[in-house]
């Protein structure tokens, strides 16, 4: 059973930890972010970061239930630092366009963190922030809540799925980025025009954008496609079609 979590007022250190620093939520999260960054998530762990502190292992669970709940409140931090400084200016493109790519940088800036939590709903202040932002943008913009609710599902689902995707190759050792990147010239643009005709067309085009992240360029489709449908006579229209699958809902994890 995950031990209580002390409240924030009963849990403040009068004394600094070894280390010399006053020991907060916001301390330990940067620390384990920095410890994600130079040894990954295997190297995570309430002893090593207990270490890196300079406190014992078991304070950690007077800020945390746990790992699993540290792990939310990475997430939580990720968040908060893509909405740092964001307000929203009334171009509604515009300001889910910079949203986004301010949540999809925010992750790359850390990406042993962004493996850890893309997939993560934490539920806490900032994610709620940004769930609520999102909306309020596609509201603003005009579209019914159904609609809104299917777009911000979008939205949220690619930023945190390039997120993921992209953070998956800056976290691969140098080299093996380097091999990969080198495929497109070093296999692709040599393969036979007789027998990949439209590879062989492309080569050129494909060694060129494919080390790239093709993030900007989903999202411009996806505002385009929003984008028409509130220019559409009469709104966006009904959804059509039945259900998709049954699947866990991705709130703003964000």
């Amino acid at each position: 059973m995950a031990k209580k979590v002390v409240p924030e007022e009963a849990r403040r250190r009068r004394r600094p930890t070894r280390s010399g620093s006053v020991l907060t939520e916001r301390v330990i999260v940067e620390t384990a972010l920095r410890m994600l960054r130079e040894h990954g998530s295997a190297g995570l762990s309430a002893r090593r970061l207990g270490a890196a502190l300079g406190a014992d292992p078991s304070t950690l669970y007077r800020y945390f239930a746990g790992m699993d709940a540290l792990t939310l409140a990475i997430g939580e931090e990720l968040i908060g630092r893509a909405l740092a400084g964001w307000a929203p200016t009334g171009d509604w493109q515009g300001d889910l366009r910079g949203l986004g790519l301010r949540i999809h940088g925010a992750y790359l800036d850390h990406p042993q963190a962004a493996l850890l939590t893309a997939g993560r709903v934490t539920g806490r202040p900032r994610e709620i922030a940004a769930d609520e932002a999102i909306l309020g943008i596609l509201r603003s913009a005009g579209f019914p809540d159904r609609d809104a609710v299917r777009i911000y599902h979008v939205f949220i689902d690619q930023s945190l799925a390039f997120a993921a995707l992209d953070a998956g190759a800056l976290a691969l050792a140098a080299d093996s980025r380097e091999a990969d990147e080198e495929m497109w010239e070093s296999t692709y643009a040599r393969l036979p025009a007789n027998r990949y005709p439209h590879i062989a067309a492309t080569a050129g085009f494909l060694a060129e954008r494919m080390t790239r992240s093709a993030y900007p360029a989903a999202l411009d489709m996806l505002l385009a496609s929003a984008t028409a449908e509130l220019d559409r006579p009469g709104g966006p229209p009904a959804p059509g079609g039945g259900p998709g699958p049954a699947r866990r809902p991705n709130a703003t994890r964000p």
